[in-house]
């Protein structure tokens, strides 16, 4: 374990076992779709991976960068998209995959912008659901777990663009960011 890292919340095995219920999940829902799905960079990325792998469904895959952090641990509120999507979305099924929903703010800001292109549906699936920190009236339609309000790092999610390559997902000890 990484001498920063306080506890681990979720192993390698775990995070494989809730990947695969979460593909589960999405391959039967759209069976005999075709969705274009999303990897809000950069740290769901990880998780786009592992998760494509086991889709069963026929898929378009695009990216897009959005972020409200910056460097910090918290939520500046304003959201910024640095990367637009290629894939023209109008009349298609979209699902937005990202590491971990936190304030609300960068997805809600996303799903509002990407429906202004006219999709068919705009979806969220997260690896992480933090909803005592939720600014925004958003939920995920597909989520692996829910966590309380601690800082977590790995499997993509990073502290100052660090962690991201811990192949678990760690509470990061405070003393880290609060140098």
């Amino acid at each position: 374990m990484n001498k920063d890292i306080e506890e681990i919340v979720l192993s390698e095995k775990q995070i494989s076992s809730l990947c695969d219920e979460i593909a589960g999940r999405i391959n039967e829902d759209y069976k005999g779709s075709t969705p274009v799905l999303v990897c809000i960079l950069k740290g769901s990325v990880v998780f786009y991976a592992d998760l494509i792998r086991r889709l069963q469904c026929d898929c378009r895959l695009d990216f897009m960068a959005a972020s409200s952090y910056g460097s910090g641990t918290a939520s500046s509120g304003k959201v910024k998209i640095t990367k637009e999507l290629t894939t023209d979305i109008t009349g298609r099924d979209v699902l937005l995959v990202e590491d971990i929903l936190d304030t609300g703010n960068t997805l809600s800001y996303i799903k509002e912008y990407l429906s202004s292109f006219s999709p068919a549906s705009v979806r969220i699936c997260t690896l992480f659901d933090k909803p005592s920190r939720r600014l925004k009236d958003i939920e995920a339609d597909y989520k692996g777990k829910t966590i309380d309000d601690v800082f977590i790092v790995g499997y993509g999610l990073d502290y100052n663009e660090k962690y991201r390559n811990l192949p678990y997902v760690g509470i990061l000890k405070p003393e880290v960011y609060t140098k």
